[in-house]
């Protein structure tokens, strides 16, 4: 992941590029799937667990990832796509393995909206699917 991309995605944002910023943005776009806060830490061990954490808040706060309670315990974020502004229009599906314990986002399948009773309102939506991967699923069919 360049640099480059980083800063457009902090300048669509409005957010201050920073060279630890860029570096917990190029990891969370390099792992390819939803990562926890330890996840983070453990990839980047040179980098101060509250620094990880503020700047992990400063994406949320300006919609450049999302975060997934995945059922785990353990809430993971996944970076969000340009246009997304997490409405919950912008919101989809996610799944999260069983066997590997990877959460992995399913931009294209939007999460269902439920028409709620009058007075209630809705802000978001968490819809987790699990199963097997497929990298795991080709595994259990192997053995």
């Amino acid at each position: 992941m360049e640099n480059q991309k980083c800063m457009e995605m902090f300048s669509k944002r409005n957010i201050k590029p920073t060279a630890i910023r860029i570096l917990i943005l190029r990891t969370m776009l390099e792992a390819g799937q939803a990562v926890s806060l330890l996840d983070l830490e453990t990839r980047l061990d040179t980098v101060d667990k509250s620094t990880i954490f503020r700047t992990i808040t400063l994406f949320l706060s300006h919609y450049l990832i999302h975060s997934i309670d995945d059922g785990t315990g353990s809430v993971k974020y996944a970076v969000c796509s340009n246009n997304c502004n997490c409405d919950v229009e912008d919101l989809h599906a996610h799944f999260y393995c069983e066997k590997c314990h990877r959460t992995f986002c399913f931009r294209s399948i939007p999460a269902p909206v439920v028409n709620l009773p009058e007075g209630f309102s809705l802000d978001s939506i968490n819809y987790v699917l699990k199963g097997l991967c497929p990298e795991c699923s080709m595994k259990k069919a192997q053995n």
